[in-house]
């Protein structure tokens, strides 16, 4: 079997488990991972090599697009302040604590390596940080935090690596000439994202077929990133922000079909390169295993225990501290400000930090020889620590933050985003009225408006039934405003699911064109995800 053979068989091996875990409570990450384990001791299974270029050519620039585009620049703007804290000040802090530690601790690691392994170890990964926190219903505070941080750490880790590396190879290293390079790299793929996907948006508004407008969105992240590390900028930070000026641009330049399109493609992508990732974890640790001395493996995985707890500890260190201190500072400024995240809140943010492939493909890009031509000292033993805070993060943070934020009651607030929704909806409905009986009045035979109008009321009488009649105080469920509102959407539903009976009947017995069939299909199908949408919107769902 070989490896493009490989890869399919695992594509179709995810899908499986994919079904397989679909009840499960939990993260869908850590059983990934797990498989993947599990997967790699198969006797006779081919060895699968997770090239450092694949990840951060063919998958990290399709991943990094998508998750900054459903981030919103908007609420990247807002949690600024805290995303930058951790994707920036908490990676160069976990940077040098980790080299400390390891320079300290473990034998054979000078300044140098102690901090390559440092920035290796220090960006948690926005994939698994979602992954353990998807559907717990988080503030609003603490999931956009956790995105930007996954999302913008990369960069900073990356560039720390890089001279890390460098000093290692050539033995120099120039503080204040890092320092000055990061600027210049990480601005220069904020600058390059930026006008990106300002260009990017032009030329989206230009494209009317769906088809090429969704093709246009998953090549351009792949050659923004080529264009970003060949010039020499952050191609991380050049495909997020790049994806978030997207995303304040998408509802003005895409249309209907594109948007429906696009979004089933996306989630597509989205899911077998997640899940395809995890898998590739958990199939490299016996290559790991593998590369090192005989003998030294109790030994190491105590050092790769130690470093787990380091990086662990040093996020909680830093966060509650830090965040202290910025409140302080706003209060001493005369802010009077409620604080934008709670004591509990902040616990689990100091809990969310999952390692994932970006560690695990910096390891694997380690040259194999210094500048010499001796061996890279200690590349083994740095892949399995690697690996040891990968799994250890996923396996102890991914299982116990479900839990932790039950136990601690984090949850978001729903109240003001139901209400803000049904202001808006009320909104359209009675604008559309007006413009009914203004504009189209004027050129529209009465027995076709009488139909449109006569749902526009109705429309804007249960929205306003709910918003007179809410639900009780403490009392979870809608008002009977919304209760009417799901039922007719339930209604609806059922005549479409009725009529797609009718045209199966009809398919079997042979009375129809095929090709009207599907189109009939297509317009039942659409009315179906539109029901189906606003019912689990509004909470109906599952009732």
């Amino acid at each position: 079997m070989n490896s493009f053979e490989t890869i399919l068989v695992l594509l179709a091996l995810l899908a499986g488990l994919s079904v397989l875990f679909q009840k499960s409570r939990l993260p869908q990450a850590v059983l990934l991972v797990a498989a993947g384990l599990a997967l790699g001791f198969v006797p006779g299974l081919p060895p699968i090599k997770l090239e450092p270029d694949v990840v951060f050519l063919l998958i990290l620039p399709p991943l990094l697009y998508y998750a900054g585009f459903n981030l919103t620049w908007q609420d990247f703007n807002h949690y600024r302040r805290p995303i930058l804290l951790l994707a920036v000040g908490l990676v160069a802090f976990t940077t040098v604590a980790v080299a400390v530690v390891a320079h300290y601790f473990l034998p054979g690691f000078g300044w140098p390596l102690a901090f390559v392994l440092g920035a290796i170890v220090s960006p948690p990964d926005a994939v698994a940080a979602s992954s353990a926190t998807q559907g717990l219903g988080l503030p609003k505070s603490v999931s956009v935090t956790l995105e930007g941080e996954g999302l913008v750490n990369d960069a900073t880790a990356l560039i720390a690596y890089r001279y890390a590396v460098a000093a290692v190879v050539s033995g120099g290293f120039v503080a204040w000439q890092a320092g000055g390079q990061f600027v210049l790299v990480a601005g220069g793929g904020v600058a390059l994202g930026v006008a990106a996907g300002y260009g990017t948006a032009w030329l989206q508004a230009r494209v009317r077929e769906a088809t090429t407008a969704t093709a246009i969105s998953l090549l351009l992240p792949f050659l923004v990133y080529l264009l970003a590390e060949h010039v020499g900028a952050s191609g991380v930070l050049a495909v997020v922000f790049m994806g978030l000026v997207m995303s304040r641009r998408a509802p003005e330049v895409y249309s209907g079909p594109t948007r429906l399109q696009n979004a089933s493609f996306w989630r597509v992508v989205n899911f077998l390169l997640n899940g395809f990732v995890f898998i590739l974890i958990g199939l490299q640790l016996p290559a790991v295993l593998r590369g090192l001395p005989p003998g030294h493996l109790p030994a190491l995985c105590g050092y790769g225990l130690l470093i787990s707890a380091v990086a662990i500890g040093i996020r909680i260190v830093w966060i509650f501290p830090v965040t202290a201190l910025v409140t302080f500072f706003r209060r001493s400024t005369g802010d009077t400000a409620p604080p934008l995240i709670s004591w509990r809140e902040l616990l689990v943010t100091s809990w969310a930090g999952m390692r994932g492939v970006v560690s695990l493909a910096t390891a694997l890009a380690l040259p194999l020889a210094l500048a010499d031509g001796r061996a890279f000292p200690q590349r083994n033993v740095l892949l399995f620590l690697t690996f040891a805070v990968i799994l250890v993060t996923l396996l102890v943070q991914g299982l116990t933050l479900p839990w932790l934020v039950r136990r601690l009651g984090v949850h978001g607030e729903t109240a003001a985003a139901d209400r803000h929704e049904q202001a808006l909806r009320l909104e359209l409905a009675t604008d559309s009225l007006a413009f009914l009986h203004g504009t189209l009045a004027a050129c529209t035979a009465p027995e076709v408006l009488a139909p449109l109008e006569q749902r526009l009321t109705q429309q804007i009488g249960l929205l306003q039934a709910n918003a007179a009649d809410p639900a009780l105080p403490g009392v979870a469920g809608p008002g009977a405003g919304q209760r009417r509102h799901q039922q007719a959407l339930r209604t609806d539903l059922a005549l479409v699911q009725h009529q797609r009976g009718l045209l199966v009947q009809r398919h079997k017995q042979g009375h129809a064109e095929v090709e009207t069939i599907r189109k009939l299909q297509r317009e039942l199908d659409l009315a179906e995800l539109e029901l189906q949408t606003q019912l689990a919107e509004s909470g109906a769902a599952g009732s």
